[in-house]
């Protein structure tokens, strides 16, 4: 009987030669983002793998555990993150892992765990949410890349926004962060959400570096339209935030920021932009994101055990958080973010 060990990624030197040899690793499997997590959210960063203490590295599963009076104890792999699929070569090897945890939710340890992958089967867990994914390739040439995007919603907005003199500027400063943060409080807003903690993105900064860049685009005198935050991972640039004033969406600063980091991650020798998940019901995204000539994939989110169903006073009490969201003041919608993030994922 094949054993399967669990190891903190990181701490366990063997992690990161292990994910340079694995071409379907993720920044989302990445040291920095699972350290910039444990910091911020107090989780626990695991993986379950196959290989013996002291051999090199040959499949894994990554996880954080998940604990919360509110909300209750699982394993997810991985919190806040897009996509994080098993590294492994064979469903023998995924099998293996996912026994040892799913005895850890037969035995009442945890309440569940939750597995964000982009295969839409695995034995023994069952589908609790879908979503879609857009993806770029980046060989082509860049003007053949510019002639995929959409005429009149991206070719023409990105070309307003140069003869309009939308501001362009890059990179990780903090009063970057502040101007891109008080977007983003705007938008969570708007969608009637509470937002990320301040804390989430100065850690997140602290362990990408350079890897991680804000890019921001203001009116021509000077106010913040729009903001994007993407992480750069061996092959891949991957687009994780925005966030803008909707008074300024016909300037066109979104489509405007999604090409400069398109043609950077070009001329940087990348293979691929990631432009993230997106829910099945949000049709307006959806269309946004099949505009830039990507090509959508499934991703699907599997339990054990089995997601109960909701009931009708939990999806009540949803929309009545979600209003008065959207009519709190700003202090306390930061306050309600800072309580509530360390119980949800």
């Amino acid at each position: 009987m094949i054993d399967a060990y669990e190891i903190d990624p990181l701490e366990d030197t063997r992690w990161v030669a292990f994910l340079n040899r694995q071409p379907s690793a993720a920044v989302f499997h990445s040291s920095e983002w699972l350290g910039a997590i444990q910091k911020t959210y107090g989780y626990k960063v695991s993986a379950v793998t196959t290989s013996r203490p002291g051999e090199a590295l040959t499949n894994a599963l990554v996880f954080c555990r998940v604990h919360s009076w509110l909300t209750g104890n699982r394993m997810v792999s991985v919190p806040f993150s897009d996509h994080c699929s098993p590294l492994c070569e064979t469903g023998e090897e995924v099998r293996i892992l996912l026994a040892r945890m799913k005895r850890e939710c037969d035995r009442g340890v945890e309440k569940y765990l939750e597995i964000r992958s982009g295969a839409d089967d695995v034995e023994g867990l069952t589908h609790s949410a879908s979503f879609c994914l857009h993806r770029i390739d980046l060989r082509p040439k860049l003007s053949e890349l510019f002639q995929s995007l959409h005429e009149n919603c991206i070719r023409r907005k990105i070309a307003r926004a140069q003869r309009e003199r939308v501001i362009y500027e890059e990179g990780n400063s903090e009063d970057l962060l502040r101007k891109f943060y008080q977007l983003t409080v705007l938008t969570r807003r708007r969608h009637k959400l509470p937002p990320q903690p301040l804390l989430w993105f100065r850690n997140l900064i602290a362990a990408m570096g350079d890897k991680l860049k804000i890019r921001l685009a203001s009116s021509p005198d000077g106010r913040p339209a729009a903001g994007i935050l993407t992480l750069r991972y061996k092959t891949t640039m991957t687009y994780k935030y925005g966030c803008s004033d909707s008074r300024f969406h016909k300037l066109g600063p979104m489509q405007l920021l999604l090409w400069h980091a398109i043609q950077e991650a070009k001329d940087s020798g990348l293979l691929e932009f990631d432009l993230g998940r997106t829910n099945l019901d949000n049709k307006g995204l959806l269309t946004f994101k099949d505009r830039w000539g990507g090509v959508r994939s499934n991703l699907a989110y599997l339990r054990y055990p089995a997601l109960r169903a909701q009931r009708a006073t939990e999806s009540a009490s949803v929309g009545v958080a979600q209003s008065l969201f959207a009519l709190a003041p700003d202090a306390v919608l930061l306050t309600a973010g800072n309580l509530l993030y360390p119980h949800v994922d």
